[in-house]
């Protein structure tokens, strides 16, 4: 029995730029690291490569004129709605949003008090209150007091305001309200855009764009995404957007195929985005990509592996002797792999999607700064107590 669980490291690679083979700086940067800690590879091990760096090596960038463009040939030059922006955030959304304005005579953008993701425009808006009121900037000021995000103390509606000379800002719980101003909209939001979308309709908006669905084809030479459009993206620079990557499944298999050329073994690998985690100060889940994951080998496809609940265990044999418990719990163990979802065993052991779990591992081991880490490698994720 090792006395080391899982092992997580960031791996240090050179500063990636466009039109660099990402396959072989990421083999390279994990021999080197081999070779200088003496690490060696297992077949479940997990290689994880953050989006950005795949988005990048790509070239999937697209201007704030690539992004009006694609808004003008979906709406003319009229009066457009955006609906509930998420997140609420200069390097998620601000150069999305100048885009957007750049592309139409008027846009009003309806925010709300909390965003899909959790973040609140205010340090002391509870929003478990229902407050159905419409309000101009004054007027929720006036209510509630200065914006003020709880984390940056930023005024993401004055900032709004700011992005454009013909945008304005009314703040509302619902998303209806956009129809009071046009009847043409876009759906803010990342993971209940569908929803949203068919809501809008049925209370008589004429037409409805999500934002998965700009630039889901390359405006102007520009960068795209087939799938998620300027969803996962974020700023490139003042005047650009660095767009969620392509081709991802593409990716981790080659990546896959020259590692085991490399090393004989077989990792699995992923490409990772935001982890899905909450805080709980300030209640953000963080996921502002679409997906945890663009891009995984089969190993990963599937729930988390059945296990048995350890504690349960040492319960269920409390009366036994420590030399007899260990011996009825490593037997039990033994059999876990054939556990069924109802088997009382696994008790406590919700099943999640593997790559939402090593991707929100790797996030936030790789966090968002300068660590220079973009490749995250994990071992023995897989094994437990008695392996």
């Amino acid at each position: 029995m090792s006395s080391i669980g899982t092992i997580v490291r960031g791996i240090r690679t050179p500063i990636i730029e466009e039109g660099d083979d990402l396959v072989k700086v990421v083999a390279d940067s994990l021999e080197t690291a081999a070779k200088e800690n003496n690490i060696k590879f297992d077949n479940d091990d997990v290689v994880c490569v953050t989006e950005a760096v795949l988005a990048i090596t790509q070239g999937n960038f697209a201007t704030l004129d690539d992004i009006a463009q694609d808004v003008r040939d979906k709406f003319g030059e009229g009066h457009v709605g955006l609906v509930h922006p998420t997140p609420v955030s200069r390097n998620r959304f601000l150069n999305i949003l100048k885009g957007i304005a750049k592309g139409v005579k008027k846009l009003t953008v309806l925010i709300s008090p909390i965003d899909e993701v959790g973040n609140s425009l205010l340090k002391n808006y509870n929003p478990f209150i229902k407050d159905d009121n419409l309000y101009t900037p004054e007027e929720f000021t006036k209510q509630y007091g200065k914006p003020s995000h709880l984390f940056t103390g930023l005024d993401y509606i004055e900032i709004y305001q700011k992005a454009s000379s013909n945008i304005e800002v009314v703040i509302s719980n619902n998303p209806g309200d956009i129809l009071k101003y046009t009847k043409n909209v876009i759906a803010g939001t990342i993971h209940s855009r569908q929803m949203l979308k068919d809501y809008l309709i049925r209370k008589g908006a004429e037409k409805v764009v999500t934002i998965c669905e700009i630039l889901q084809k390359s405006v102007n030479s520009s960068g795209y995404n087939a799938d998620y459009g300027l969803l996962g993206s974020n700023m490139a620079g003042i005047n650009k957007v660095k767009l969620f990557p392509r081709d991802g499944e593409k990716f981790v298999y080659e990546l896959q195929k020259e590692l085991k050329k490399r090393f004989s073994v077989s990792p699995h690998v992923m490409i990772f985005g935001d982890g899905a985690f909450k805080d709980p100060v300030g209640g953000i889940w963080e996921l502002a990509d679409p997906v945890v994951s663009p891009g995984f080998t089969d190993g990963l496809k599937s729930a988390s592996r059945p296990e048995a609940k350890l504690k349960n265990l040492v319960a269920q044999f409390e009366n036994l002797s420590k030399k007899e418990r260990e011996a009825k719990i490593k037997e039990v163990i033994a059999t876990q792999s054939s556990m069924k979802i109802d088997d009382p065993n696994r008790l406590g052991t919700t099943p999640r999607q593997l790559p939402d779990l090593l991707g929100s591992l790797a996030d936030l081991s790789v966090g968002s700064g300068s660590k220079g880490t973009p490749v995250v490698l994990v071992q023995d994720y897989f094994k437990g107590r008695y392996s």
